[in-house]
């Protein structure tokens, strides 16, 4: 199922949001050449992705990743690697992948930042994203294998968006029917269909590119923890009272 809109009015114009889809567009185009030019992918996701073994140093250096059509990723001690937990938020494998997360970060991402206010929904983002990261590397420490994309930290919007309007309907596509779900159920839904998927990599201890399953996981659970330090709660109520003026039918 994936998710269009939801029943949830925004009071201001989502700033914030609109800025971290551009950053991540022009990241994709101009980094890393829209996905049209393979080398530049695999090196942007080489040399800006998150490794894991190089952030712990459990993977021996040198040690070669094949990525496709005769590229590999080498593991290295480049100064940049401390800085690829921030970096590999913003750039992304294949435009499927691209377009997922635009998509899940649109309906879920502006209705957050207009609970929390512009800069504290920032914080919140880039803390989101860090926290994904590190919890993909505590379960995979030693892999050498690139992580990249902007799931993380959007999977803490989402366990944000769980926490504040858990009733708000969401309009989800299924095959060619739109149908109208409570938030909690899609949410949870979600967030089961991530652990399920993750659990086998717990005895394989290892990803297989991309985003990893688990640094879902541990954005989804480090949204639904931190938002009320950063909730804005003169905002939520203004904007509750705006939503059941708008849908006075709906929870």
């Amino acid at each position: 199922m994936i998710p269009l809109s939801d029943d949830n009015p925004t009071l201001r114009r989502p700033v914030v949001t609109y800025l971290l889809l551009a950053v991540i567009g022009f990241t994709w185009f101009y980094v890393q050449g829209a996905g049209l030019n393979f080398v530049a992918l695999v090196a942007s996701v080489c040399n800006l992705g998150l490794v894991p073994g190089e952030l712990t140093h459990q993977a021996p250096v040198g040690l070669a990743v094949p990525l496709g059509q005769g590229l590999s990723c080498v593991v290295d001690n480049a100064p940049i690697n401390r800085f690829t937990p921030l970096t590999s938020m913003f750039l992304h494998g294949s435009w499927g992948h691209l377009l997922g997360n635009c998509l899940f970060f649109w309906v879920f991402g502006n209705n957050v930042e207009d609970s929390m206010g512009r800069l504290r929904f920032l914080v919140f983002y880039v803390v989101c994203g860090l926290a994904a990261a590190a919890a993909q590397v505590l379960v995979d420490p030693a892999s050498p294998v690139p992580v990249v994309g902007a799931s993380g930290a959007i999977s803490g919007i989402m366990g944000a968006y769980l926490i504040l309007y858990p009733r708000v309907r969401v309009n989800m596509l299924f095959f060619f029917f739109v149908i109208p779900l409570p938030a909690w159920v899609v949410l949870l839904w979600w967030f089961g269909v991530q652990v399920l998927t993750g659990l086998p990599q717990l005895n394989q201890l290892q990803a297989e590119g991309g985003v990893a399953v688990w640094a879902h996981v541990g954005g989804f659970l480090a949204g639904v923890v931190l938002v009320k330090f950063f909730e804005n709660h003169a905002l939520t109520h203004q904007r509750t009272r705006w939503r059941h003026r708008l849908h006075p039918d709906h929870p």
